[in-house]
């Protein structure tokens, strides 16, 4: 199956050319199909795919025009800088959309991360800092949304929401996100919310710490309530996580102005780890009428995107070092690594991301399956 049939050319023919007529030595198409190949064989850098695109060449030249031959690294960065960002994630949403409904979109958690070698000095801009949405199931990037220089997640988090098909779905957000207008926003989107909360919202912390004490006392009488227990050991440590939950709870104040919202929890960890004991209380709200149990399940499997995702660019993609300072090329490069992770991910080989990554490089049979779709699809 040749390229031509790929999803490049299907879901990028709409992505209008930022260049000049009369610059355009090579088609914009050639250009994207070979950075994206480029970063699913191993390349993290511009200078790299420029090479693979050179060594690859003959291959390439199946399937792609390549009428003045394989652009230079600088022309690479130079594209990617001109292509709005936006445009280019919607070019590609359909695409990642289309590999996570293969297994239904059921968890979306929502966090940021910096891209720590973006800094620029001169320009005195600090680390470009995204924020993705991750579906945890299918571990894929359904999207993400730069942050504003003199804004915070706060403000991005509603717009990386529009971008975003997330009806029937649960949100999670830490607590940065724990905002009326981000649970609005949630609701309007068709999803349901468990928004972690701490001392950014103060008032309902107090509130939910004193209804939990208060009910405690009472041992939950006439209150509407589920529990959950799990206990874990290993690697001498012991923990036992505990979640609570009350539905219609009252004496929340002005719990009314968070949309939808019908149950309040707390999280509670015990740990032992070389004989020493902590403990860690953490309180939630909710939209779902759902049980203790599916909250504590959500709720844990939101940080899978620390290991899911952050992890992985770090140390398989190796973002962090990359230099890339120009918003518009780094946010760009950042969709293709995210775009790059999804298809290897829907690989069901057992082998690591890194290792895939390295057969994608050797073998352009590999590589062109992958892009395909052809590796007997599954989660790996």
């Amino acid at each position: 199956m040749g390229l031509s049939s790929l999803a490049i050319k299907k879901h990028f023919a709409r992505l209008k050319d930022p260049r000049r007529r009369h610059c355009r030595r090579h088609r914009l198409l050639d250009i994207i199909a070979i950075a994206i190949c480029a970063v699913i064989a191993d390349c993290n850098t511009w200078t790299e795919i420029a090479a693979f695109g050179r060594r690859r060449e003959a291959w390439l030249k199946r399937f792609l025009s390549l009428p003045n031959g394989i652009p230079s690294h600088d022309t690479f960065e130079r594209v990617f800088k001109l292509i709005d960002p936006q445009a280019f994630q919607l070019c590609l949403r359909d695409w990642i959309v289309g590999l996570a409904e293969a297994v239904g979109i059921k968890h979306v958690a929502i966090d940021g991360k910096s891209l720590r070698g973006s800094r620029d000095a001169v320009a005195k801009l600090g680390p470009l800092h995204l924020v993705s949405a991750w579906a945890t199931h299918c571990r894929i990037t359904l999207g993400q949304v730069a942050v504003d220089k003199k804004s915070n997640e706060i403000t991005a988090i509603p717009k990386l929401l529009d971008l975003l098909e997330v009806r029937g779905a649960i949100v999670t957000i830490d607590a940065m996100g724990c905002q009326k207008e981000i649970a609005a926003k949630i609701r309007e989107r068709g999803a349901h919310y468990a928004l972690t909360v701490k001392d950014n919202q103060p008032q309902l912390l107090e509130d939910l710490a004193a209804c939990f004490e208060q009910a405690e006392e009472t041992d939950y009488a006439g209150l509407e309530h589920d529990a959950c227990e799990k206990e874990e050991r290993g690697h001498g440590r012991e923990e036992t996580r505990t979640c609570t939950i009350i539905r219609n709870p009252t004496g929340i104040r002005h719990l009314e102005a968070w949309r939808d919202a019908c149950v309040i929890g707390m999280r509670c960890s015990e740990r032992i780890v070389n004989n020493e004991a902590t403990v860690e209380v953490r309180y939630f709200i909710g939209s779902k009428n759902a049980t203790a149990r599916y909250y504590a399940t959500v709720l844990r499997n939101h940080w899978h995107i620390e290991n899911g995702l952050h992890w992985h660019m770090d140390v398989t993609f190796r973002e962090d070092a990359d230099r890339t300072q120009e918003r518009n090329a780094a946010q760009n490069m950042a969709l293709l690594r995210r775009q790059a992770m999804a298809l290897l991910r829907q690989d069901s080989g057992k082998d690591s991301l890194a290792c895939k990554r390295k057969q994608a490089a050797w073998d352009p049979d590999y590589l062109e399956a992958i892009l395909t779709g052809a590796r007997n699809l599954g989660n790996s």
